[in-house]
């Protein structure tokens, strides 16, 4: 009995790397596409490089039209820390007031509120788009970080909501009786017990914030306001085919800010999401 289960748990560990190797094969294929001369990028099959040069990260950072990968970085690391705060901030309130405050319609609209985690996004996009361009907003990261500042990402407020439900309703009777009110249990007792939720709230914000391809190409157009994610497009549509190398290398290094994220933050993802109930 315990050989064939060591054999079992043998072939779960093979099928495991086999997975793991499977999804990793992409990004080593453009990392080490990269690293090649830009004539054995295709005929040069192996993970390995023949010949390794930097070249491809060297004309790849300097930019299009004089304007650099540090300016694309910093607009993306600007709109991702402002989005950041705005989630983490109205979330975090909007989740309170809905697991610890009683007030009118409370039932209502929590259930509005899960009722925009179920509308496509797509269905949006012409009204705001409408909004938005007769505020003047256009060409601007307003469209994009503003609305995080209204608990307008359900999943998160779910999230945080069912985490808050989970702490003993003890604590803010203290707090109430040292003299706490709302906004003081909030900040004294709630927040600190719920780093794990924030951190998850936070992870996902950044990783979604970084990816996201269609808000960004739909409000950001100059040249200087674009972030990574469009640069990589306009990179292509300018230089051509020769500048794959340079297209792969700053694609991996785009890559690069979310897997730290989730490397070294991977364990608030699982504590958070597990304390939440949400499987």
């Amino acid at each position: 009995m315990a050989l064939a289960n060591r054999y079992q748990k043998i072939l779960l560990h093979t099928l495991i790397i086999a997975g793991v190797v499977i999804m990793l094969y992409p990004i080593l294929w453009m990392l080490s596409s990269s690293l090649k001369p830009s004539e054995l990028i295709f005929t040069d099959n192996s993970l390995w490089p023949k010949k390794v040069t930097m070249d491809h990260y060297i004309k790849g950072w300097a930019g299009i039209s004089k304007t650099t990968f540090t300016t694309y970085y910093l607009n993306s690391i600007t709109l991702v820390a402002i989005a950041i705060i705005g989630n983490v901030v109205s979330c975090s309130l909007a989740a309170y007031a809905f697991a610890r405050l009683e007030f009118k319609a409370k039932k209502l609209m929590f259930g509005l509120m899960l009722m925009t985690m179920m509308i496509p996004l797509h269905v949006l996009v012409i009204p705001q788009y409408i909004m938005f361009n007769k505020l003047d907003w256009m060409n601007t990261i307003l469209p994009i970080v503003v609305p995080k500042f209204f608990a307008t990402e359900g999943f998160f407020v779910f999230l945080t909501v069912q985490f808050i439900r989970s702490l003993p309703r003890e604590l803010d009777q203290a707090a109430t009786v040292d003299g706490c009110g709302p906004f003081r249990i909030y900040t004294k007792v709630i927040l600190p017990l719920i780093v794990p939720a924030i951190v998850t709230t936070t992870i996902f914000t950044f990783i979604w914030t970084w990816n996201d391809f269609f808000s960004q190409l739909l409000y950001l157009t100059g040249q200087e306001k674009l972030t990574v994610t469009l640069a990589l497009r306009i990179f292509l549509d300018a230089m051509g085919e020769s500048a794959l190398g340079s297209l792969f290398a700053m694609s991996f290094l785009s890559i690069v800010p979310v897997f730290l994220m989730f490397m070294f933050f991977q364990r608030f993802i699982v504590e958070g999401i597990a304390t939440s109930g949400i499987k």
